[in-house]
């Protein structure tokens, strides 16, 4: 998983998409990531849509473009992880992060990646990240 989180990381910005509860695709900017217990995890606030539609249908899709213009597609299912353990450790490899959140906040939600297919493309081809 740490080439995975890494290619995240690389392409600074990544959008996640969801869908509504009628199915309407939303697609929002993140940039936090990190990997713990050798999973990749993201997260968000519990008082935002994007949470409550990754609760609702853990299906995501995430896509951020590279430096050198190749992009990163990934597809997983967001797996909403409760332990205050993760949410510290997310934070600790976020420095920014704590301007928002802090453990025990009560708005701080960490997701890991589960399924996980993720390529890097370019405009001749593609290859797996794995």
């Amino acid at each position: 998983m740490s080439k995975i989180a890494d290619a995240l990381r690389e392409t600074g910005v990544f959008y996640v998409a969801t869908a509504d509860a009628q199915g309407q695709p939303r697609v929002r900017p993140f940039g936090a990531v990190a990997e713990y217990e050798g999973k990749v995890y993201i997260c968000t606030n519990n008082t935002k849509k994007c949470y409550k539609e990754m609760i609702e249908n853990p299906k995501i899709e995430i896509s951020g473009m590279y430096p050198d213009h190749s992009w990163l597609r990934l597809t997983a299912k967001a797996v909403r992880d409760d332990r205050d353990e993760a949410r510290a450790a997310i934070l600790e490899a976020n420095e920014g992060l704590k301007r928002m959140y802090s453990v025990g906040d009560g708005i701080f939600e960490v997701l890991y990646l589960e399924d996980v297919t993720c390529l890097k493309c370019t405009f001749t081809g593609s290859e797996e990240i794995k």
